[in-house]
């Protein structure tokens, strides 16, 4: 084979790899979209009752130094 041959070859063979894998990115559907969404909600979700449980404690503690004061 000439070099030129071989060069072609291996352009050809690059192409049609390149090509393969620009092939294969896998798009999003609707669906993943949807669980990304949901994995959003519920992070979110869970970051609010965290802040609430906080303050609820928080809540308790002045309570309780509340009636610690009240009976001394």
């Amino acid at each position: 084979m000439t070099k030129i041959s071989r060069n072609i070859i291996g352009a050809v063979i690059m192409c049609i790899l390149i090509t393969g894998v620009i092939g294969c990115k896998k798009k999003e559907g609707p669906m993943e979209r949807a669980g990304k969404e949901i994995d959003n909600a519920a992070e979110k979700t869970g970051q609010q009752i965290d802040k609430a449980i906080k303050k609820s404690g928080e809540n308790i503690e002045k309570a309780g130094d509340k009636i610690k004061d009240s009976v001394k």
